[in-house]
């Protein structure tokens, strides 16, 4: 992020490691389920979490591109009551159906933006699609343009080891795209088995792949929570993104998948060892720099539909 976010100071917490595996690491993704909020207050909470003192944890503001317009009236009424000039916020946008068009939307709000006319400046950096097959990477990847960072969603159902999963990683490494996961949902068949994370990740690192995760990541460590907000919404266990970032890195590196396996489903806090040199998990060590290689070029950010929910359990966990 070129604005607030980056300019804001990493506050003295755990370990360097800590900061590095959590900087710029959380997308802000209000508007989706399960909190499914209006405009107006994740246009609020992003200007708010982006001046707080976590800032530096805080990746981009994600969007639909069908309320791109929505999007624009509120930051114009945000930037009017505000009376200050703010840093950019740099946006990611879901692509609909129809990607010819929504792409369009893309290319006409990054030819408006930014403004004077606006206290906040806001530009698309990227965009996210969803596919079910490698052709459809290759049709789309032709339809947006070469220098838009591109994420595509690839399908994980079906059994680890289906072809599906590294045909379109292979989709996207051929094509100069980045890839994206779905890592949980509202329900219990949304989260997929820790062999296809694992073979996702390992398939990107073959291909030398960026990739991004979305949904179900709400706790640094993999644990059992309630699905969604209401209370009496089923419980389900629910990856951690300490366990999957961390995995990430270590697949890089060259971790075997057993051991991936078993730091993804990896449920002790206690189990994870952090300080300025590096980060530990059960005796395996990953050195600081290899940690931040694989933040910048591998495994960039996820997609949270609360900000504040990631901040609070790691502050619990003596994290921050």
């Amino acid at each position: 992020m070129d604005g607030q976010a980056k300019a804001a100071g990493t506050p003295a917490i755990a370990g360097d490691s800590v900061a590095t595996l959590l900087r710029n690491l959380i997308d802000y993704a209000g508007l989706f389920p399960p909190a499914s909020l209006a405009m107006s207050p994740v246009v609020a909470n992003y200007e708010k979490y982006a001046r707080s003192e976590f800032a530096w944890m805080l990746g981009r503001f994600i969007v639909p591109a069908g309320r791109l317009g929505e999007f624009h009236e509120e930051v114009g009424s945000l930037g009017s009551s505000s009376g200050q000039k703010a840093g950019g916020w740099d946006l990611s946008v879901l692509l609909g159906p129809d990607v010819p068009g929504d792409f369009a939307r893309v290319s006409e709000f990054n030819s408006q933006h930014p403004s004077d006319s606006f206290a906040i400046e806001a530009k698309i950096e990227s965009v996210e699609v969803k596919v079910t097959t490698p052709a459809e990477i290759e049709k789309f990847s032709k339809v947006i343009c070469a220098e838009m960072e591109t994420y595509f969603e690839i399908p994980w159902a079906g059994a680890a080891g289906s072809g599906n999963v590294r045909d379109c990683v292979k989709a996207v490494a051929a094509c100069g795209r980045r890839a994206k996961i779905r890592t949980g949902g509202e329900t219990a068949d949304k989260f997929p088995p820790a062999e296809v994370v694992i073979e996702f990740m390992e398939a990107c690192a073959a291909g030398g792949v960026a990739f991004k995760a979305t949904a179900g990541l709400h706790h640094p460590v993999r644990s059992r929570h309630r699905l969604t907000y209401q209370p009496d919404s089923p419980l389900g266990m629910m990856y951690g993104f300490l366990n999957v970032f961390l995995a990430a890195a270590f697949v890089r590196a060259g971790m075997d998948v057993p051991l991936a396996l078993e730091l993804l489903n990896e449920q002790s806090r206690d189990a994870f060892e952090f300080d300025s040199y590096g980060a530990s998990w059960r005796g395996h060590r990953l050195p600081v720099d290899q940690i931040s290689i694989a933040r910048r070029s591998f495994s960039v950010s996820f997609g949270s539909c609360s900000f504040t929910e990631p901040i609070d359990d790691l502050r619990s966990l003596h994290l921050l």
